[in-house]
Order: structure tokens, then sequence, then C-alpha cells
């Protein structure tokens, strides 16, 4: 069957039904009727996913590059050599952002575009790229907030061992400064790694493509702490690197519960299942590192989950203080890509017990649960466990979008999505959770891996064959929120 990495994330979503202090430079925002006017709207995309054209001007090979020439492992036989083409046209898109009133945009470096074989001599054609895209971007009054690793780990480093590599951290810290001394005048928020739960569950311990790889259970602990020692030392090189100072955090795949009720022990039960080392059955294999139990602790609070001791006993001999310690880096804010959650009360032992979804629950195209009340949930978890101020970094819907005979796209059903999600959002604002801002998956229809351009996640249509944007009726209703700063939001 084919997957993605979303269609894990709603796997892990579901499974997880069944079974401290910040830098601060992201200021407390006070309850509001609307969101702030220092908010950040924006898009997101990853580099992979839409720039194309991977080996030009001396780009080297990711380790999806195996999806090239193997069209049988993707669901419509595409790869992504052209994907947008945002690498010729991202000039075409910055107006498209203006129209929508993004004041931001989340995109991320290609690390082989930039470092063809991961680290060592950097490809000066790459980094020139992306100056002219950031210069752009500021021209025209949106911020860029840059992901430094987004899926796209140089081949040449995976052929070395990857995460197993005990230089791994390294590997990833000196990358993170050579972006941060080169652009780190211009950019002033940083995401270190995205989805690492996504990476290290899906792609390794699945055995799932692009990797195919099989590791043990201390194998794996060792490749998760190393990512998270990675994290540790890219923010410290980002706040080294950078000539202004830096707002860093890691967007992570929330995979939260939420209450079956509104009682103080279905609450209490969504909570403790929130951040619960909870075992995901995917095929004939049982992942543990895509729930939020491995991860966040050691990154907000500098320890780790008791369940995963028990999990590989060999974790007690790498989570050293030090060790910890470097983890444990000072984040400006909560980086949060949601989607989906499932539901759950707790049982008559106390203990949180799955409540499986009606019939008529409404789902996107790619299956998914439709749980509007997600963006209050887990903003609110979240911050009370670590409290740090919440930016969600993805948020959307995948449909099938087309051009109706007079070239305009209708899309009502992620308008709703827009009004329904953003609206719960701004009541944890309300009730006093802190947000800085909003990005929507994504800007464009892309690529979605395994999954190739089935899933249409974008605001704006993209026709394969000629490359025109057509943004969506949805792009209407994302700028009158943005512009109202969701007092549109109110009355139903």
């Amino acid at each position: 069957m084919s997957t993605t990495r979303r269609t894990f994330l709603a796997r892990t979503a579901q499974a997880a039904a069944l079974a401290s202090a910040g830098t601060g430079t992201l200021r407390a925002l006070a309850p509001a009727a609307t969101f702030p006017a220092d908010f950040a709207w924006g898009a997101s995309t990853s580099a992979m996913q839409v720039e194309g054209y991977p080996y030009a001007d001396g780009g080297g090979r990711s380790v999806w590059s195996v999806l090239d020439n193997d069209p049988a492992k993707v669901a419509d036989g595409s790869n992504n050599l052209v994907a947008d083409d945002t690498f010729h046209r991202w000039a075409d898109d910055i107006p498209i952002m203006q129209s929508m009133g993004l004041n931001s945009y989340r995109l991320s470096v290609w690390w082989p575009r930039v470092l063809p074989q991961g680290r060592g001599t950097p490809n000066q054609k790459g980094l020139d790229y992306y100056d002219r895209l950031f210069d752009a971007l500021l021209k025209a009054g949106i911020a860029p907030w840059v992901t430094v690793h987004h899926f796209d780990y140089p081949a040449a480093l995976d052929q070395q061992g990857g995460w197993l590599h005990e230089d791994s951290p390294k590997w990833l810290a000196d990358y993170a400064h050579l972006l941060a001394a080169r652009y780190g005048d211009r950019v002033r928020h940083w995401m270190t790694i995205n989805e690492p739960n996504i990476y290290w569950g899906f792609m390794v311990e699945s055995g799932g493509p692009p990797l195919s790889k099989h590791y043990d259970h201390d194998q794996l602990a060792l490749g998760a702490h190393r990512i998270l020692e990675g994290h540790g030392r890219s923010v410290q090189a980002i706040r080294a690197a950078a000539r202004k100072p830096p707002q860093v955090g890691l967007p992570f795949a929330g995979m939260f519960s939420m209450p079956a009720s509104d009682g103080p022990a279905d609450i209490e039960a969504a909570r403790e299942q929130s951040f619960a080392l909870v075992p995901t059955e995917l095929g004939s294999n049982s992942i543990v590192f895509g729930s939020n139990g491995w991860w966040l602790d050691p990154l907000y609070r500098g320890e780790y989950n008791q369940a995963c001791f028990r999990y590989a006993s060999s974790l007690s001999k790498l989570a050293t203080p030090a060790s910890m310690a470097l983890i444990r880096q000072p984040l400006d804010f909560c980086a949060i890509n949601l989607y989906f959650g499932g539901h759950v009360r707790a049982g008559a032992d106390g203990k949180p017990e799955a409540v499986a979804d009606p019939p008529e629950m409404p789902r996107s195209h790619a299956g998914w649960s439709i749980n509007p009340e997600l963006l209050y949930w887990a903003p609110k978890f979240l911050y009370e466990r670590y409290s740090r101020p919440i930016v969600v970094t993805e948020n959307g819907i995948s449909l099938t979008d087309k051009p109706d005979a007079q070239g305009r796209v209708s899309d009502p059903r992620r308008s709703a999505f827009l009004r329904d999600y953003l609206r719960n959002y701004l009541r944890a604002s309300r009730e006093g959770v802190p947000l800085g801002g909003y990005f929507h998956w994504s800007l464009l229809d892309n690529w979605e891996f395994t999954r190739g351009y089935a899933e249409q996640f974008g605001l704006v249509y993209v026709d394969r064959a000629t490359q025109k944007r057509t943004p969506k009726e949805s792009v209407s209703t994302y700028r009158e929120i943005i512009r109202s700063r969701g007092a549109a939001l109110a009355g139903g």
C-alpha cells in the first residue's frame, strides 16, 4: 500500500487514541478577541516538495533520489524532478502570497542543493539561489521562516551511516551554522529539523521508503538520540552564527488525543495519552518513534519518558547529563504541525481508552478525520506542559481540487476547514495560551512523497502540464481572516 508521512500521521494519531523555561523572545500574549497584531500569518512548503530541479547548478542527491526512476513506488508514478518548479518560478509565487495578505512564509533550504555531499565545500550557486529568494521575500514584506532540514537528508551522508554515525549531530550543526552565517542577517526565524518523529518512525523504524532499512531497538534509540543531539548542536550553531538575534524552534508532528467530553477525567485522560509512549501498529510493524512520548520531554525538559528506557536498555548510557543538557537548548517557541487526532475518555480504571469516530465523521480525501478542536486542545496541552508560545507550523486538508470551465477552483471544504480550525485556535488564545503564528499547509499543491500529486493540500492549484498557478477560492477566506485578525471568525 502506498503511503505518505501524513498517512503515517493519521495511523499514529488513531493508535495514540488506542493504546522548562525558554528564552521568551516571543512575548506572552494577553487573551484577546482577535489574534495579536504581530501574529505570523503564513503558508508552508518544503524545498524537496516544490522546488524541483534538484541537480541543477551542482545540486546533490538526497535519500529520496532513489525514487527518481522508480515510478512503481509512487501512487501516480511521479517524482519531484520538476515538482512545482519554484526553483525557476518563485518570483511568480511571491505576488500570490502578497495577495493573500501573508506576512510570513515557512520554507526550507534543500540540504544537498547547498552541500551536495552533505558536508564539506558548499555549492555557491545553491547558496546564491536562496539569497535571491530571501531578498525578494523581504522586499515584498514577507518574513522567511526557514527550516534547516526537512526530509532531504543527503544520500552521501546516509551512505556513511546516517544518524547512526557518531559525527551525524555535527554534520547537521555544521550545515545549520553555514545557513545562519550566510542568511542570519535577514532570516530571524529558524527551525532545526522537521518532524523527527516521522523521519525516524516512518522512514526508518517502519522500514518504509525511501530508506527501507531495518534496525533493532538499540540502533533506533541511538539514531533518535543523535537526531536530538543534532538539534541541540544546531540551535547552538544558529545562535552563534546569526548576525541578528534569532528565534529558534523545532516543528514536530503532533500526535495528540482529545477528550471525549469536557469532564475533568476525560480531559486528564487525553492529556496523559498525548504525552505517553504509544506504539502504533503499521502493517506488520509496531512503531514507537512516531509518538510525542519519545521526543518532546527531552526537547523541552531534558529528560526521557521512563518507558523509553524499558524499550531500549542502551538508552541509559546515551542519556548522560551532558547529552541531555545539549538536547535541551532554550527554544523560543513550540512549533507544531497539526492535522488530526483521536478522542479518548477515562476508562473504569481511570486509564485512557479510545472512543471510535462516528460513521458520519467528515474526512479529507486522504481519509483523515476532520476535528477542528485539535487546534484548541493540542496548543493548550503543549503550553501547560512546556510553557512556550505556540506556533502552528503546518495545518491543512487534502482535497481533490480541479478548475471548472471558467478556470476557477472552488474548494468550499478548505474554506470551512480554515474557519473551523482557526476558530478553535483563537479559543486557545482567549483562554491564555500565547500564540505566535499559523502556517497553512500548503501554499501550493505539491509532491507528497509516495502519494505523488494525488493529495492536494494547496491554497493554490498548479497545473502539472503548464505549471500555471491558480489561487483557489479558499484564498479569499484566508485573506479575510488575516485582514480582520480573526474577527471574521465570529458568529459561526
